[in-house]
């Protein structure tokens, strides 16, 4: 069995409401970016999501996606309400 992982890029409007949000409230992110693992032969896949580290906490995003997820996939807010959360850490 073979795993094949392919990287994927940030969508550049995403990327920019982060970087403007994180401007807005004097921190600096990480970027890392996602991938797609496939197993060869198979119509299996998995999408590991994209990693912004801010403040030592990791917020999960996807690309096309308006919500942020903080450490894991259990706990999400609206990208819109970032701003609030970052300054309660």
């Amino acid at each position: 069995m073979k795993i094949i992982k392919e990287e994927l890029q940030f969508e550049e409007s995403l990327k920019q409401r982060l970087e403007f949000i994180c401007e807005f409230s004097k921190v600096t992110p990480t970027f890392i970016n996602g991938s797609i693992r496939k197993i060869e032969n198979t119509n299996l896949s998995y999408i590991e999501p994209h990693r912004v580290i801010i403040e030592n906490t990791t917020f999960l995003v996807f690309n096309y996606s308006n919500d942020v997820y903080i450490s894991n996939l259990s706990k999400k807010i609206k990208l819109s309400e970032l701003e609030e959360y970052l300054k309660t850490i």
